[in-house]
């Protein structure tokens, strides 16, 4: 079965084009700046990638783009779209309703629509995609993955805010935890490498990108993640504040910020950027930090510093940790930051072997010493495989698949 992935943003759709069960990668790309005169695509196939300017207005556009390209007599990689047997969705929010993956229907739609009010610069695309597709290929089954699913198994002691309860009942105001096919692909990962089954591991993995996200893992299943309500709490990230005291924003609104205002600095203007003032980019920052930029090497500390507080504060959760797990473009290609994070950790039993961490760019690979008790890895992210994964196990069953 050829399982086609979408993942569709307010301005860009990823795609890739899998031939199931193989997991094998047929076809991948991406269209950026729809709705602009100088739409991109971005396609790869056979080795080779194939480039094309057009103006794309909306994401149904992007979608119809995909599919001719997919099927086009010179960079396609089947003759025809109804070769395709299923379509897989990442969509961000799935509030309390989706604790798995699940087929798509009228309902589900429904249910993704609702959301939006939680998630609104995310659902709403992820919906035009589902839509699009729903156009362009009608007899098609689709499924949705959602990023909040995995996090469905953490308790109320976790995911509730100690503030009054009515607000829960009212607004569902509490930690719904996001990048959850990012953490339940590498702890299921992270348990093959040490041989055992995917409920049998308690890790602590640490995805680290532009947006950046902590999860405690006891027994396969999420009990506790780092962002909240939405994906500003939690550890500092490349233009996010992360925790802060909230009544910093009471203050600054005392003195004339608005919400606008105030949102924009806590979600664009804060993390690595706010702090050293010149990048996100940590590649950047270590580099000024060498040259004696004191904000850049500053930003980088905190970072770490609060990286570690979390891991700290996973490990007493867990007790006992069998691995602590590191993904994400950050996670997987910044060792020196990696090194930095597991800097005297050796209390909660973390070692790490400083010239496995040093070869460990963009690839898997174990990264402690033989002694260590708490295995540490280093497991590249796949959450379009995920995503076609449970896609065509989905779509040759009714029930929706268990995390």
């Amino acid at each position: 079965m050829k399982v086609l992935v979408v993942n569709a943003g307010s301005s860009s759709i990823k795609y890739h084009l899998y031939q199931m069960p193989q997991a094998e990668i047929l076809a991948n790309g991406l269209v950026e700046r729809i709705g602009q005169e100088n739409t991109s695509l971005s396609h790869i196939f056979h080795g080779k990638t194939h480039t094309l300017q057009v103006k794309v207005e909306d994401v149904e556009g992007g979608v119809e783009l995909i599919l001719n390209t997919l099927v086009s007599k010179d960079v396609g990689v089947m003759r025809d779209i109804s070769e395709i047997g299923a379509v897989g969705h990442r969509v961000v929010h799935g509030g309390e309703e989706f604790t798995g993956s699940v087929v798509i229907d009228e309902n589900v739609i429904v249910s993704i629509e609702k959301f939006a009010d939680l998630a609104p610069l995310h659902n709403p695309p992820n919906l035009a995609g589902i839509r699009a597709v729903q156009h362009e290929l009608p007899n098609i089954k689709q499924v949705a993955c959602f990023d909040t699913a995995f996090h469905a198994t953490i308790p109320k002691v976790a995911y509730m805010y100690a503030l009054p309860y009515e607000l829960y009942e009212k607004y569902g105001i509490r930690r719904y935890g996001f990048h959850g096919i990012s953490h339940r692909y590498v702890a299921r990962c992270a348990a093959a490498i040490m041989g055992r089954g995917k409920y049998n591991i308690n890790a602590i993995t640490c995805h680290l990108g532009n947006g950046c996200s902590v999860t405690a893992v006891r027994q396969g299943r999420s009990i506790d993640t780092s962002m909240g309500f939405t994906p500003l709490e939690g550890v500092p990230m490349g233009t996010r504040s992360g925790d802060m005291d909230p009544a910093i924003l009471f203050y600054l609104a005392d003195k004339g910020y608005d919400v606008t205002l105030l949102k924009s600095i806590c979600n664009k203007k804060s993390g690595l950027l706010g702090i050293s003032g010149i990048s996100n980019d940590v590649r950047e920052l270590v580099q000024l930090a060498k040259k004696g930029n004191g904000l850049a090497k500053l930003a980088i500390d905190i970072f770490c510093y609060r990286i570690r507080k979390y891991i700290g504060a996973y490990a007493a959760v867990l007790d006992p940790v069998d691995a602590l797990v590191f993904t994400g473009g950050i996670g997987e290609n910044a060792f020196f930051l990696r090194r930095q994070i597991c800097m005297g950790m050796t209390q909660i039993g973390v070692q790490l072997n400083q010239a496995a961490n040093l070869a460990a760019v963009a690839k898997e690979a174990e990264i402690s010493t033989k002694d260590s008790k708490v295995k540490v890895f280093v497991v590249p992210t796949n959450e379009q495989a995920a995503i076609a994964n449970d896609t065509y196990e989905l779509t040759r069953q009714k029930q929706p698949i268990p995390l």
